[in-house]
């Protein structure tokens, strides 16, 4: 069974080079938390005292405005970093996307970067070869498959990174935003592919300032601020803790049946 586990888990950055406040804002806007100082080295305070237990059939959505740790703490789960201060325990095999251009070159042609993206999430050659033929009928990108990725548009690298990252079986699926920059009706289409992706996946964590996307996709939420978890719990209860208002209660019956919930009783505020 797959697992996360993080016990008073902090991480913390030195900036060796910092010669002015300007450059200590910089990386802080980057990675969140608080500008501290250790001597005369700033130390910027990423994330502060995290205590995590996620299992096997959780989707958690990770919310909190730019800078309040979100990216940090999923590299933290993913074992990218390691914490300054505290532990971390990971059973599984984690796929993180964190950035859809991620392994993928410019110069070579988009078939040959299936293969390469594939590869970078943990995928096998004969694994990718296998889905090469499906991913391309997914990004509908025809012929451009043959041509370098630097000839694409925002929105046709979006498409193959999305048509790559939604074939892999993930054991622990981590995922931050970036999956905006395509036109609505393939969006549409890519998020069936989504759904079946975190069905696949025994563990979600999934970083978006999308409600409907949390609504979708998550059943619980961690609210980051300032390197700190501020809030872990029901889905609904964090959103309208972080927002000051129930989201839910501000869509439609349509909407909410189509991401899969009950529609809002008028005067119960229950859903």
């Amino acid at each position: 069974m797959v697992s996360i586990d993080v016990w008073n888990a902090s991480v913390d950055f030195p900036i060796f080079d910092a010669k002015s406040r300007s450059l200590k804002k910089l990386a802080l806007g980057k990675v969140g938390g608080k500008i501290g100082s250790e001597g005369k080295v700033p130390i910027i305070e990423a994330l502060h005292d995290i205590t995590l237990s996620l299992k096997d059939g959780e989707r958690v959505g990770l919310i909190g405005h730019n800078g309040a740790g979100k990216s940090t703490l999923l590299r933290l789960l993913a074992g990218i970093y390691e914490p300054t201060r505290g532990q971390s325990r990971i059973v599984g095999k984690v796929a993180p996307v964190f950035d859809l251009g991620v392994g993928m070159d410019p110069e070579i042609s988009g078939y040959e970067n299936i293969m390469i993206r594939g590869l970078f999430l943990g995928m096998s050659r004969k694994e990718m070869e296998k889905r090469v033929d499906d991913i391309a009928e997914f990004t509908e990108l025809g012929d451009y498959l043959q041509m370098p990725l630097r000839t694409y548009s925002t929105g046709m690298r979006v498409r193959l990174a999305l048509g790559v990252v939604t074939s892999i079986n993930p054991e622990i699926l981590l995922l931050d935003e970036g999956i905006g920059a395509v036109d609505a009706a393939f969006l549409a289409k890519a998020r069936d592919r989504l759904k079946d992706l975190v069905a696949r996946s025994g563990l979600l964590v999934f970083a978006n300032h999308s409600d409907e996307f949390l609504m979708e996709f998550c059943n619980t939420a961690i609210w980051m601020d300032e390197g700190h978890v501020k809030m872990h719990g029901d889905l609904r209860e964090v959103l309208t803790a972080y927002k000051g208002y129930d989201p839910f209660e501000r869509m439609s019956a349509d909407q909410l049946a189509r991401l899969g919930h009950t529609p809002v009783l008028s005067g119960n505020g229950g859903e």
